[in-house]
């Protein structure tokens, strides 16, 4: 088991930039590959992007796709999402997620469900005001 500290939310105004951070201890982090997902109220956990295990490769949803990038650090165990370009509807709780299940799970599509990972943190709040 991993654990993941998020950090970086808050509030901002639309147009702007947050970069979030996750920070990875109790297992060896290139044994993972890691997704960030969010939470609106009242709607059911969203994939926003992952990364594989060598950072080499990255998966965005449509509706980030050019304003988030996610990024990986080995020297300090951390993910990053950094999200510029920020909307009203980017508002959610943000949680970041390790996947250390089939690695051909997680390139054939899995790295966009949340119930394919295996340990999650405790999500920080991103708020965007118009």
């Amino acid at each position: 088991q991993v654990q993941l500290v998020e950090s970086g939310g808050g509030l901002v105004q639309a147009g702007g930039s947050l970069r979030l951070s996750c920070a990875a201890s109790g297992r060896t982090f290139s044994e993972y590959a890691f997704g960030w997902f969010r939470q609106a109220p009242g709607k059911e956990h969203e994939f926003v992007g992952g990364i594989s295990w060598s950072g080499s490769n990255t998966y965005y949803a449509d509706y980030v796709k050019g304003r988030f990038t996610i990024s990986r650090d080995v020297a300090k165990n951390t993910v990053y999402l950094q999200m510029n370009s920020l909307k009203p509807e980017d508002t959610a709780v943000y949680y970041c997620a390790a996947y250390a299940g089939p690695i051909r799970t997680y390139y054939s599509g899995g790295y966009g469900y949340w119930r394919a990972y295996d340990d999650w943190g405790q999500g920080t709040q991103v708020t965007v005001s118009s």
